[in-house]
């Protein structure tokens, strides 16, 4: 998608602080976290929601989890835990149209949300 601002990070036209990248999937701090760890892993495929998914996805939206918890542990979470988030359109909190999950931790957080 030639509008997507998470397709222009992942060529890199707009700069990002990456925590990590392969061929399928990139990960990149939020730029307004939310909590002390925040983070977004995103799929290099552009997917515009999870509501768009195909069958042929369920691979790639394994690894994208498996890589956020991952990372999550990497980064100082493992033993008291996180948030992994998958907003969806406009009721659902979705502001980039791009397949993203946020990752959040490194404090307590309430719920509900917001």
């Amino acid at each position: 998608m030639n509008d997507c601002i998470f397709c222009a990070i992942i060529k890199g036209d707009i700069p990002s602080r990456k925590i990590y990248e392969d061929t399928e999937l990139l990960a990149f701090h939020d730029v307004n976290p939310q909590a002390p760890v925040h983070f977004l892993v995103i799929p290099k495929k552009h997917i515009r929601n999870i509501m768009e998914l195909e069958s042929g996805d369920s691979a790639l939206l394994g690894r994208l989890l498996f890589k956020a918890q991952e990372l999550a542990a990497a980064l100082g979470c493992a033993d008291r835990g996180a948030r992994f988030v998958i907003n969806c359109k406009s009721d659902g909190g979705q502001t980039v149209d791009h397949l993203h999950l946020h990752t959040l931790g490194g404090k307590p957080l309430g719920w509900p949300p917001g």
